[in-house]
């Protein structure tokens, strides 16, 4: 018997034939907007931005595909000469572009794990957001590690130690804002599939009833 997929926080839209490239384009947008927020480090050509967040947030809002499709219109754009990168960059040739190419994987795999429910609970979303930040680097730092031609201790002094207390920040704001949001639809009545209608325990998310009709292709989304 398979598992029912929980809806993540954009499903609460009407279901029209428009919504799920709105919230692509939109969630593309979203990410592109927000990482122009960023610091530069003068010990580091990767800047702190609020890029990693931007995706937290889309992954577990969207859902694996829908976030998929955002990430990776994001990253073709900046490709294409489109200044959606940190600070208006674009192209490929940055230090910092494999970490925008690892945004990709990072919203799908977050968004996987709230399609199981993860970001009904404040620890499992703390846990999914430290699991997909930590794919940002798997991608991030090779590519740092090449693009300047050092190795993994420079680049990891470069690369990621100096943002780790900024992803713990991030990572807090958005187990509270994640499921915070949840709770506060609970109480509106705007929950898809109602207010108890999936509830996370350790196990993950369950259905207290059969899902609506068309729920089941959400899983996909």
């Amino acid at each position: 018997m398979s598992a029912v997929a929980a809806p993540v926080l954009a499903d609460v839209l009407p279901r029209t034939r428009l919504r799920d490239a709105a919230l692509v384009l939109g969630g593309t947008a979203f990410v592109a907007v927000v990482g122009q927020a960023e610091v530069p480090l003068p010990f580091t050509p990767v800047p702190l931005t609020l890029g990693t967040f931007g995706v937290l947030l889309v992954g577990a809002a969207l859902g694996p595909v829908r976030a998929g499709l955002s990430l990776t219109l994001l990253v073709l754009l900046g490709v294409a000469g489109v200044p959606v990168f940190a600070g208006g960059g674009s192209g490929w040739a940055l230090a910092s572009f494999g970490y925008a190419v690892g945004y990709v994987p990072a919203g799908v795999l977050l968004g996987w794990l709230a399609r199981r429910g993860a970001d009904r609970s404040v620890w499992r979303t703390a846990l999914g957001a430290v699991a997909s930040t930590a794919v940002v680097y798997l991608v991030g730092v090779p590519w740092l590690m090449g693009f300047l031609g050092v190795g993994l201790g420079q680049a990891l002094a470069l690369g990621v130690v100096p943002f780790l207390v900024g992803d713990v920040v991030k990572a807090v704001a958005a187990a509270a804002l994640l499921p915070g949001t949840w709770r506060l639809l609970g109480r509106a009545g705007r929950a898809p599939g109602g207010a108890g209608a999936y509830r996370a325990g350790a196990g993950g998310a369950r259905a207290d009833h059969a899902p609506a009709p068309g729920r089941e292709a959400d899983r996909w989304r």
